[in-house]
């Protein structure tokens, strides 16, 4: 794959045109995924022998929580908004980049049609590094939202406010640093971040 044989370089090459401008650099991997009230069904232990049976509702109001998340430190910054527009991902990006200014943020992303900033001011500290269609195994993000939906699983909530309480505490209180470094650990993009300062 064309990105994997130039990540090294291609590193190198976007924190060295940042000159002198920032002494801290991080990578992220960034992704979205949707929260709502439609009941998300998964496997639970029982008694062998016995079916489980969990309440289930089927209903179509959502949220989305925007998040990027460092295998360099295990840092993180989450948001959480209704919506994937252009407008609300350049919200994000803009919040984000106030997180931590004085650091240039390498910042892995899909091609989702709302990541098309084309049209925005980026921020000077925020730098895309675009991965090829059709391959999310190069955005380990994505298991984040897999491993917040292991306690998600089975709910059932009476309001979208009582969902987003829920995700508010999880990402406060559950989603810590440790996990954060050991889901989203990927040896090609770390092995390629950290030479970059190998003198």
């Amino acid at each position: 794959m064309i990105l994997l044989k130039k990540l090294p370089t291609l590193l190198q090459q976007l924190i060295e045109s940042k000159g002198c401008t920032y002494t801290k650099f991080n990578l992220y991997f960034q992704d979205e995924s949707r929260f709502g009230l439609k009941t998300h069904v998964g496997k639970c232990l029982t008694a062998r022998g016995i079916k489980p049976i969990v309440k289930y509702q089927h209903a179509f109001k959502n949220t989305y929580l925007y998040g990027s998340f460092s295998p360099i430190n295990g840092d993180s910054f989450v948001y959480e908004i209704e919506g994937t527009t252009s407008e609300i991902f350049y919200k994000y990006i803009t919040a984000f980049s106030e997180h931590r200014k004085d650091e240039l943020k390498l910042i892995v992303i899909d091609n989702a049609g709302f990541h098309s900033l084309s049209k925005y001011d980026i921020p000077d500290n925020i730098v895309f590094i675009r991965i090829p269609p059709y391959s999310p195994e190069l955005n380990p993000s994505e298991k984040i939202w897999a491993h917040i939906k292991q306690s998600y699983k089975n709910r059932v909530f009476e309001n979208l406010e009582n969902v987003k309480r829920w995700l508010h505490d999880f990402i406060k209180n559950k989603l810590t640093v440790k996990q954060i470094l050991s889901i989203t650990h990927n040896s090609l993009f770390l092995n390629a971040f950290r030479g970059c300062f190998v003198s």
